[in-house]
């Protein structure tokens, strides 16, 4: 059985030794370094479409 997402559930998470809040709400997901107010967020949509991945590749192109 699994449990409707109706609010936000916040966690931490150490990636290398940086560590961050990942927020999981009904209309995707963010992800911030802990003590800022800025980061990278993923709506559900963008997933299912598809255009997470696309955004994802050309963010990838641009930085090598």
């Amino acid at each position: 059985m699994t449990t409707k997402l109706d609010k936000p559930v916040r966690r931490e998470v150490t990636v290398g030794d940086v560590a961050y809040t990942l927020t999981i709400d009904p209309d995707g997901l963010k992800l911030v370094q802990k003590g800022h107010r800025k980061g990278h967020e993923l709506r559900w949509q963008d997933i299912v479409n598809g255009d997470a991945a696309i955004a994802a590749a050309l963010q990838g192109s641009l930085q090598e």
